[in-house]
């Protein structure tokens, strides 16, 4: 063997090894989870299942599998067990802001803004609006040569006014 393909394959076989053994020499990278928030997580898994379990049951019963007399004690189970999760997930979450307290912060977030905006670009307050690009725009529209003539009768594809023919289909253009 040439010695270029001997270094290749021990290269391949040191970085095989390097990634194979970096889940032992790296440490555990697992992080420790409170009794909170391992009950908080399974009451969310628990909401999930009950709400596709609702989906399921609706869904069957507008199939016709579920008898019409089973169906409504069913569905109202369901409900009251998700009633009852989304009171305990409730306990676990602090108290909501008043209206009074979420406008605040909102105004000063916005204020935040105005200030970073104009003190980032000083050129764009002294801008009134887009009435002269606009203007501009409609300017060049009209110096253009080439205007549009409409669709071609045939294929529907856009024409030029200077077209003799539609350049897609090739019918000729009155």
């Amino acid at each position: 063997m040439e010695t270029g393909a001997i270094l290749l394959l021990f290269s391949v076989v040191v970085i095989c090894g390097l990634i194979l053994s970096r889940p032992f020499l790296g440490g555990s990278r697992i992080t420790a989870v409170s009794a909170e928030e391992q009950q908080l997580s399974a009451l969310m898994a628990e909401r999930d299942r009950v709400i596709t379990t609702l989906q399921e049951l609706d869904f069957d019963q507008t199939l016709g599998k579920i008898p019409s007399e089973d169906y409504p004690a069913m569905r109202a189970e369901l409900m009251h067990r998700a009633a009852e999760i989304m009171r305990k997930l409730d306990s676990f979450h602090p108290a909501a802001p008043t209206p009074a307290e979420v406008e605040s912060r909102i105004e000063a977030v916005i204020a935040a803004r105005r200030s970073d905006a104009a003190v980032a670009n000083p050129l764009a307050s002294r801008l009134a609006g887009d009435d002269d690009v606009e203007a501009l725009i409609a300017s060049r529209k009209a110096a253009r040569p080439e205007k549009m003539a409409g669709f071609c009768p045939e294929c529907g594809k856009p024409i030029l006014r200077s077209d003799r023919f539609c350049p897609h289909c090739g019918k000729a253009i009155a």
